[in-house]
């Protein structure tokens, strides 16, 4: 393999759309357009994640997200190339805000330095992928640890961004990342983006799909709604039906909880 760049200029486009599967189904953003200023935390079966906010901006959206998703899709188009990136990536806000599938106007440009700085600010604590050798039982970062704007006459220029060395690792790795639907980005709501990256990461294409409570999701997902609430909106997302890929179903089990199953289209007939 190439001797790893000390940056990465990113433009490749047309490639498929890859996330970093670590961060597709625990509670790492948001699923709320309006800022969210309590912390995030999810400990379950000794999996800790812990999401803090800086009041000024709050914690980094789901949205927000797609920003990292870019990232991994450049990165792991030259790891596929034979080269190996750096964690410091520079680019055209063009080129990111038409992989994403945003506008490019002015309006779009702040809109993306916002995005950034939610990014930059944003503090998670996690046991997910601790360093090797350590006895440490959570690791600390920030999802980008640098990044800035270069603009001539007003207008953008180039951007930069440098991603942490957790975000990093965790998309350089063998089987790290996980390619999803380019519709993906057309989704409007928070619920129905974390539901297919959930059903992405679980279900991937396993006859049967895979089965949640509706109890289990609301602890994933980290929403702030109330279980009832929530209910609502997963059953408005399973009646909208329109996840790429993937299908929604809600039966009840022998306990008479609600049970969501999610699987690819044609295992579940649709």
């Amino acid at each position: 393999m190439d001797e790893q760049l000390d940056i990465f200029e990113a433009c490749y486009v047309d490639i498929p759309i890859r996330d970093q599967r670590d961060t597709m189904e625990r509670p790492f953003f948001s699923l709320a357009k309006s800022p969210r200023k309590t912390p995030i935390e999810y400990n379950v079966n000794d999996i800790v994640v812990k999401v803090s906010p800086v009041d000024e901006y709050g914690i980094a959206t789901i949205w927000d997200a797609d920003i990292l998703i870019w990232a991994a899709t450049q990165l792991t188009e030259v790891l596929d190339r034979g080269g190996m990136p750096s964690r410091k990536i520079q680019f055209h806000p063009y080129t990111l805000l038409k992989g994403i599938r945003r506008g490019v106007g002015g309006d779009q440009y702040k809109k993306l330095q916002l995005a950034l700085r939610r990014l930059a600010s944003t503090y998670i604590q996690t046991s997910i992928r601790t360093p090797r050798g350590s006895r440490t039982k959570t690791v600390g970062f920030h999802w980008i640890e640098q990044w800035y704007a270069l603009e001539e006459a007003g207008k953008p220029t180039g951007m930069s961004i440098t991603l942490s060395d957790w975000l990093y690792d965790g998309i350089v790795q063998g089987g790290g990342v996980l390619t999803i639907h380019q519709d993906y980005f057309e989704l409007k709501g928070g619920i129905e983006r974390w539901l297919y990256r959930v059903a992405r990461k679980h279900a991937g294409s396993q006859e049967g799909g895979w089965r949640f409570t509706m109890k289990q999701l609301h602890e994933k997902s980290g929403s702030m709604s109330k279980l009832s609430n929530f209910a609502c909106d997963i059953r408005k997302a399973v009646s909208t039906n329109a996840l790429p890929e993937y299908g929604l179903e809600i039966t009840r089990n022998r306990g008479g909880e609600e049970v969501v199953t999610m699987a690819k289209r044609v295992l579940i007939g649709r």
